[in-house]
């Protein structure tokens, strides 16, 4: 009797790929990257897995290639790319550290920081993203997601010297434009004012000037929001229009302290 569970996803399953290879292949790729394995201070062990990379590379892209796309388009084009990605993120590194007075050194950043690490995984999926590679800067982007709670879409356009601290619920969008010298807090969302499919080809998401900040839990929205540069963004505030430069943007909350003894009005939060 035929399985209409089988027959029904057979229709999606026109790619065989396994996402844990891909996700080792990320982490080995970023430990590469930084020599982060004793053994790649050797050169030779060094080039051979250079060599391994590429190979495990194009296997993925053969995998998810549904355009019939040789990947040694992409191959080469990428790997001569890495020593720019590199550059970028030994500033990113630095940046974390003199920004960060809980950092007690550049190590602790590359080792510990999940920020630091969304950030690695998102320029190297970004350059595979602008190469139109199938399906794997997506796949990468997801991976940094769940293992960080940090989302950036690949799409996304970062700036030099970024720094996402604490970094829990952060999004950004796929058409969100990062200038140089951002800091962001946990919970930022930089997103869409509407979702649609008509939209996709548009700007949907914000762009961010240079040498913001953005504290937690701030909320960004639209295309055509632009924050100026050198501004402030407070927490918990929500946007949806431009912001110029130099602007501190904040949202006023009144906190109110009473004695707990002498205070009989009843809460709202009781259960």
């Amino acid at each position: 009797m035929p399985n209409p569970v089988f027959e029904h996803n057979a229709r999606f399953l026109k790619i065989s790929f396994d996402r844990k290879l891909l996700s080792r292949w990320a982490d080995e790729l970023f430990e590469w990257l930084f020599c982060i394995h004793p053994a790649y201070g050797d050169e030779n062990t060094f080039n051979y897995k250079e060599i391994e990379l590429k190979e495990r590379l194009t296997d993925f892209i053969d995998q998810t290639n549904q355009c019939n796309v040789s990947a040694e388009v992409f191959i080469e084009p990428f790997f001569e790319k890495l020593p720019h990605i590199h550059a970028l993120l030994r500033d990113d590194l630095k940046a974390f550290y003199h920004s960060d007075p809980a950092a007690a050194s550049i190590d602790e950043v590359l080792y510990a920081y999940p920020g630091f690490f969304a950030i690695s995984i998102h320029r190297l999926a970004h350059e595979l993203f602008k190469m139109k590679a199938p399906i794997i800067p997506r796949l990468l982007s997801e991976y940094s997601h769940s293992k960080t709670g940090i989302d950036i879409h690949p799409g996304a356009s970062i700036g030099e010297r970024f720094l996402i601290d604490h970094g829990t619920g952060v999004v950004i969008g796929e058409t969100c434009e990062i200038g140089n010298d951002v800091i962001i807090y946990q919970g930022v969302t930089l997103g869409a004012l509407s979702v649609t499919r008509e939209s996709a080809e548009t700007k949907r998401h914000p762009t961010i000037g240079n040498r913001v900040i953005i504290y937690a839990n701030a909320t960004i929205l639209g295309g055509k929001t632009v924050i100026g540069n050198d501004t402030v963004i407070g927490g918990n505030v929500w946007i949806t229009r431009s912001v110029p430069a130099n602007s501190l943007v904040f949202h006023r909350s009144e906190t109110v302290i009473k004695n707990n003894s002498t205070f009989t009005e009843p809460l709202n939060f009781v259960i």
